[in-house]
C-alpha cells in the first residue's frame, strides 16, 4: 500500500513530533507498505522520509522545482517526482496514495488534508482520510468537523472515511481494517 504522509518541513519544538514521526515511518517500512511524501530532507519531513528507509520501506517523494533548487530535496530516496508547482506536487501525491495520513503540521498539512477531506465527503476515493491527532493536535478539527454536522452543513455520511487516530497503534487498525 502506498501511504501518503502530510506533514511539515519543520522539526517543532516537541520531541514528541520526532520520536512519533520516527515511529511511524519505521512501521510503514517493517510493514512492507510505501511511502509518498513532499520529499524534503528538512525537519520531520526529513526524519520520516529516513526511518522508513532504515526500516527497509520504498519512498517516493513529490517535489517542486523550485524547493529542489533551494537545496531541500532528500537524496537518499528511491523515487524523486519533480513538479513544476504545489498543485501539481498535491495531484500526483493524491493519485499515488491508497491511503491519506495528516501528521501534525502547518499550514501546507493542513491545505493539503483539506482537499482529501473534500474528496473524501464527495465520494471521490475511498482511502481512508486519517489525521495522527498526536497529543490531541486535531482537536480543534475534529470539533469543527463535529459542529459543521451539527449545522446540517455536512452529514456523518459524508465524514465517513475521515478518522482521528491518537497514536500508531489506532492508524494501524484504521489501515488494517480497509
Amino acid at each position: 500500500m502506498n501511504i501518503t504522509v502530510y506533514l511539515g518541513s519543520a522539526r517543532g519544538n516537541d520531541d514528541k513530533l520526532t520520536e512519533a514521526v520516527r515511529e511511524l515511518g519505521t512501521w510503514i517500512g517493517r510493514s512492507g507498505h510505501a511511502l509518498v511524501y513532499g520529499g524534503s530532507k528538512s525537519g520531520l519531513m526529513g526524519e520520516l522520509a529516513e526511518s522508513v528507509l532504515l526500516a527497509g520501506g520504498r519512498v517516493t517523494g513529490v517535489e517542486p522545482q523550485f524547493f529542489i533548487d533551494a537545496g531541500l530535496v532528500y537524496d537518499a530516496i528511491d523515487e524523486l517526482i519533480v513538479t513544476q508547482d504545489m498543485s501539481e506536487r498535491k495531484a500526483i501525491m493524491i493519485a499515488r496514495g491508497d491511503a491519506f495520513v495528516a501528521f501534525p503540521g502547518g499550514t501546507g498539512t493542513l491545505e493539503e488534508i483539506a482537499e482529501i477531506m473534500s474528496k473524501v465527503a464527495l465520494g471521490h476515493t475511498d482511502a481512508p482520510c486519517i489525521l495522527y491527532n498526536l497529543n490531541g493536535y486535531y482537536e480543534g478539527l475534529k470539533a469543527q468537523l463535529s459542529h459543521m454536522i451539527a449545522l446540517g452543513l455536512s452529514t456523518p455520511e459524508q465524514q465517513r472515511g475521515i478518522y482521528f487516530a491518537d497514536d500508531l497503534a489506532g492508524i494501524v487498525r484504521i489501515l488494517e481494517r480497509g
